[in-house]
């Protein structure tokens, strides 16, 4: 009797697995009839480059023509002393999107987009875990109140993947991300709230819960330190489509693309990382195949993961092929 009860287990077991295995791998996705592509920016990764991040940032607006920016609004370069603020870079980008009427979404929290994912200013480390939160609340409540009424902001992202443990960060309590979301609704009601999660390694559901739009990564190519190796992702396209298609059934959730690999992902940051290193993870054959893979996910919004780099590549190195290629999609 045991041994049948077993084997029905066992074989419903393997109907489920052969479901879920048919649902998000056989098949293709609808295509988006018009997409907008956008591209992520951080001040502190350009530097990290050597480059001049106002450059940069005005040749993503100007040359590279894009219209739709993700930046990230690191907290230990918005306030590097306790209680007082610099906001004069920040200003700066805003007003320069403002004037060519781009639109940006503000990445804001302890978790920001780039290695060590947070950022946290040193002057706080020695503070007990109820002041630490609390000082986060208060940053977080005068980057919103400062930028609420710009033209140019449409969205806010608090928190950077606040469920997947990656980086050089503790774990975020969803309970304290609840009081993060809560507070910029408060200070800006007129403005969605996204709240992203891995792309691969996640349903989304916590996400939808908690957001108002569903901003999630998409990678191709990545590197794996547990192996010492690089591994290309086996999802389909219409492995995200169709999990976007659940969010938007259960929760009626939008699903955007808020990080695009569009550039190498090493066993090190690219500015330590040899340029031929990097070309055997991404090369311009590389990103054209991304952008391929991109347009059949059936996805209308994508920011590119990158721009920094390509500019790295075009006035670094002598190679513009990259950019050149990114600015055909804007």
């Amino acid at each position: 009797m045991k041994l049948i009860i077993f084997k029905k287990v066992l074989g419903l077991v393997a109907l489920i697995i052969l479901i879920f295995i048919g649902y998000f791998f056989i098949g293709s996705a609808s295509t988006s009839s018009r997409i907008i592509w956008g591209v992520n920016f951080s001040q502190r990764y350009a530097q990290n480059l050597g480059l001049n991040w106002r450059e940069v940032y005005l040749a993503l607006l100007n040359d590279l023509g894009a219209k739709n920016l993700k930046i990230a609004v690191d907290w230990d370069m918005v306030e590097p002393e306790e209680g007082k603020y610099n906001f004069s870079d920040l200003d700066w980008q805003i007003n320069q999107a403002e004037k060519k009427k781009a639109k940006l979404l503000l990445a804001v929290g302890m978790k920001t987009p780039r290695w060590p994912e947070c950022h946290e200013p040193n002057w706080i480390q020695k503070k007990k875990p109820e002041v630490r939160r609390q000082k986060l609340l208060d940053y977080i409540k005068e980057v919103v109140n400062r930028y609420k009424n710009s033209s140019a902001v449409w969205a806010w992202q608090v928190e950077n993947e606040p469920f997947f443990s990656f980086g050089e960060c503790p774990k975020i309590d969803e309970g304290f991300l609840k009081k993060e979301i809560d507070l910029v609704r408060a200070f800006d009601p007129q403005k969605p709230i996204i709240i992203s999660e891995s792309g691969e390694f996640s349903l989304w559901f916590k996400a939808a819960r908690y957001g108002d739009i569903v901003g999630v990564t998409m990678y191709k190519k990545v590197w794996f330190k547990e192996i010492n190796r690089c591994v290309s992702y086996p999802f389909p396209p219409v492995f995200y489509q169709r999990k976007a298609r659940i969010i938007n059934k259960f929760f009626g959730k939008k699903v955007i693309c808020v990080e695009f690999q569009a550039e190498p992902w090493g066993p090190r940051p690219l500015y330590d990382l040899p340029l031929e290193e990097q070309e055997k993870i991404m090369d311009l054959d590389q990103f054209q195949k991304n952008i391929r893979f991109a347009k059949k996910t059936g996805f209308d919004t994508f920011y590119l993961w990158g721009g920094e780099w390509w500019y790295w590549l075009k006035s670094k190195q002598n190679q513009p092929q990259i950019w050149n290629e990114a600015k055909k999609l804007f």
